[in-house]
């Protein structure tokens, strides 16, 4: 292949895949709109037209920041490879170091932290305009940048060695560098299992112990019925952020723990948040979390050693803007393209994730009443302001979870059939 060929072909992809986004985005907006003025059938005598109509609004102004953000996202892409800019990432590191490896380090690095301060704007008129106007915002510009500190150093600290082992490997490790570099990516993601409940979660959020003693019996007495042992039950601040509200658990082997946001707590009474929660050790005993870790490291295998390939060959540095190849700019540049080429894996992905809610629900159907999960969602349904009339294309490749009517139907049926 010509590096002329690669850049057509890698042009082309990216302008059909921005245009697949904004036309899926278009659809979404067009459904959400033309449903606004009434609640689903199933829904009426649950949730309010106010609500809804605050959901279809909520759902429509992310949507059109999210096509906006699309554009942006294809026209920096373009300005790194094509114009030129991980090339000049590439010169100024190599004047300004001597080292091979530093130069590498410097350039990833450089590009990643400029690609932040660009987006920087975006996520600052997500989180104070468009969450603020609709009430989910609690966050002051204070926290924002004390978080955003917290990640960079965080990233620093965990991200900077493992990247330079990255770049070890792929320069000393010959041939086979792709099979030393994946063995690492999963020891630190297994590692990252471990010591996020206890070490790296606690940076950024209060974790305090589950105060409740009728809700944290019945709880326990779920937890032992489902054979799932915990570290502990947990309350996190999440109201000192957002108004959202979640349930989950975190961690690997003995550090496992329950995680509930206070702002769930205080919307849902016991019996839902038991079945939220029988939801969640859903996926624990169907294996999911298991499943989808075998999955990413499968991928991320088959990843590393199509980037082998890659890295070999002139077009594909010289297709994309890069004309001094190198193991740091080959790493960079496949990862900053690859979404453009895996688009079509979203609907495989999603409809994989669904798949797994549809079974977390029949789970927790089995263990609680499913009217009851079915309290509970509509409950977050409304307090998130998730739309109930999703496009059905959209959501096939953007959702992991299935559509609020098509998961309320099921777990009627569940409920039926008990």
């Amino acid at each position: 292949m010509t590096p002329s060929l690669f850049t057509l072909i890698f042009t082309v992809t990216l302008a059909l895949t921005t245009l697949a986004k904004l036309w899926l985005a278009r659809r979404h907006l067009r459904h959400v709109v033309a449903h606004r003025h009434a609640v689903p059938e199933a829904f009426q005598s649950r949730i309010s037209l106010e609500s809804h109509q605050k959901a279809a609004d909520y759902t429509s102004a992310k949507t059109s920041f999210t096509m906006l953000g699309d554009i942006f996202d294809a026209a920096l892409l373009l300005a790194f490879t094509l114009g030129g800019g991980i090339q000049l990432a590439a010169n100024l590191s190599q004047t300004l170091f001597d080292s091979a490896l530093v130069q590498g380090l410097a350039t990833v690095v450089g590009v990643l932290l400029l690609t932040s301060l660009l987006e920087m704007p975006f996520n600052l008129y997500r989180t104070f305009r468009i969450e603020q106007r609709f009430g989910f915002n609690h966050m002051t510009l204070k926290l924002y940048l004390l978080d955003t500190l917290k990640g960079l150093l965080l990233g620093a600290a965990l991200g900077l060695p493992l990247l330079a082992g990255v770049l070890w490997l792929m320069g000393r490790m010959g041939e086979y560098w792709w099979l030393y570099v994946w063995a690492v990516w999963v020891v630190f993601n297994l590692l990252l299992l471990f010591i996020y409940p206890s070490f790296i979660a606690p940076l950024f959020n209060k974790f305090s112990p589950l105060q409740d003693e009728a809700m944290k019996s019945r709880i326990e007495a779920l937890l032992k019925k489902c054979g799932f042992t915990s570290s502990g039950l947990f309350v996190m601040d999440g109201s000192r952020r957002s108004a959202h509200g979640n349930a989950y658990f975190t961690g690997f082997g003995k550090t496992k723990r329950i995680v509930f946001f206070d702002t769930l707590l205080e919307r849902l009474n016991s019996h839902e948040v038991e079945a939220v929660l029988a939801h969640e050790l859903g996926h624990f005993k169907r294996r999911h979390v298991i499943q989808r870790m075998v999955l990413t490291f499968a991928l991320s295998l088959v990843f590393l050693w199509l980037l082998g390939v890659l890295m070999q060959t002139d077009w594909f540095y010289r297709g994309l803007g890069v004309q001094t190849p190198g193991t740091a700019l080959a790493l960079l540049l496949f990862f900053m393209v690859l979404p453009v080429f895996s688009f079509l894996l979203g609907p495989l992905m999603s409809a994989w994730s669904r798949r797994h809610e549809f079974e977390a629900d029949a789970y927790a159907a089995s263990q609680t009443a499913a009217t009851d999960l079915v309290n509970a969602l509509v409950k977050l349904y409304q307090d998130n302001a998730a739309t109930l009339t999703p496009d059905p294309l959209y959501s096939r490749f953007h959702d992991s979870h299935p559509p609020a009517a098509l998961r309320i139907a099921h777990l009627q049926s569940l409920q039926g059939a008990r």
